[in-house]
């Protein structure tokens, strides 16, 4: 055997040995490999449950009735009747402006109209002459007619001078503003001396204080639970809860649903009417409206710390028979405390991972700690 042939058996020996300890080494790592970890989590059974909680808006405070008041007519500030921030009660006097100058339009306007009375009276004994010489032939035709003319001509001014005076008089009397409706007034926008314009001038607002109203915003998925609200067939509490964190002690109702759900928001208004006796609310306060009410049916109730959020989507864990989590999608209904109502994506009975759930992968092998839905 020459040199280049003993090399080659030489390399041909060294390769079925490399192959052969790879070979070996590949098996005795193939079972630590195919060993699976099983990662522990905490987990609970999905169940049913008569469901009582309460749903919360936020909400502000409206006057159900209100109104600015403004100047109807030119002219200064002659009196004010009330003090800001005044209840008054509806006809009371608010303001007056100076009559002056409107009482004398309106005594002008007398004295033209009977003139033009006057001057009718007049006309129509002429024409009833002139009627009587006519029927003896004793007067030219023309002048009858001229005659009927001047009578409807002077009847015509005599319905002018009637406006003119109902003109004056309308003005006269809005130099005195008189409280639309019972109210409370704000702070007067003018004082004694000002110089008012007719329909520009803010003089003050008006508004309802009791009952008052409260506006808040609904998913549209609630309009039936609020229709039967309003039309009295459901036996839901609603109250609101004040700035300070203190419950309002008066029960309040629904009294308007609006006509249109916002189309870019999915949302719908409604209106709320509570007592207000003591003046508590006032218009434009930041409250927070709370319906509490039990579900006539069970519902999915679960934790709220299985649930987690991912790009807009709430979500959890579910685990199979083979000990295997499984993602499932669900939709939110309203949070009760450290749990929370589930519309749709689970079913009783399911088992899901209440912690650990950072760590996991659709497809993950657990081992299980079951804790009870309580907890």
């Amino acid at each position: 055997m020459n040199k280049t042939q003993l090399f080659s058996a030489l390399l041909i020996s060294s390769g079925l040995i490399i192959q052969s300890c790879n070979s070996n080494d590949n098996k005795k790592g193939a079972p630590a490999q195919q060993a699976e970890i099983a990662t522990p989590v905490s987990t609970a059974l999905v169940n049913k449950e008569i469901v009582t909680g309460v749903k919360n808006y936020p909400a502000f405070v409206i006057a159900l009735q209100e109104t600015e008041i403004r100047a109807e007519v030119t002219g200064y500030i002659t009196n004010i009747f009330v003090a800001d921030g005044a209840a008054v009660s509806k006809g009371q006097k608010l303001y007056e402006i100076d009559r002056t100058r409107y009482q004398a339009a309106v005594d002008q306007a007398r004295a033209n109209l009977a003139i033009a009375k006057a001057n009718l009276d007049r006309v129509e004994k002429d024409l009833q002459r002139y009627q009587t010489l006519a029927e003896k032939d004793a007067i030219a035709k023309q002048t009858l007619d001229y005659a009927t003319t001047d009578v409807n001509n002077q009847k015509a001014q005599v319905q002018a001078a009637q406006a003119a005076l109902t003109t004056a008089q309308t003005n006269l009397q809005r130099s005195v503003i008189f409280a639309p409706f019972s109210g409370t007034v704000g702070i007067s926008q003018v004082r004694n001396g000002a110089l008012v314009s007719a329909g520009s001038t803010l003089l003050n607002t008006i508004s309802t204080t009791n009952p008052i109203g409260v506006e808040f915003q609904i998913n549209e998925r609630d309009i039936a639970d609020f229709t039967k609200l309003k039309a009295g067939s459901s036996s839901s509490d609603i109250y609101i809860t004040l700035p300070d964190g203190t419950r309002y002690p008066q029960a309040g109702r629904i009294v308007t649903i609006d006509r249109a759900v916002d189309s870019q928001t999915g949302t719908l208004k409604i209106r709320a009417s509570f007592a207000n006796n003591s003046n508590t609310l006032r218009t434009g306060m930041n409250t927070t409206l709370n319906v509490a009410s039990t579900s006539a049916q069970e519902q999915i109730v679960i934790p709220y710390k299985a649930v987690f959020e991912q790009l807009g989507v709430f979500n959890v864990y579910t685990v199979n028979d083979s000990s295997k989590v499984e993602l499932k999608q669900v939709t939110l209904g309203h949070k009760l405390d450290d749990k929370v109502v589930i519309t749709s994506g689970l079913e009783a009975g399911q088992k899901i991972v209440l912690d650990g759930a950072a760590s996991l992968r659709p497809g993950t092998k657990v081992v299980e700690n079951t804790v009870t839905n309580n907890q």
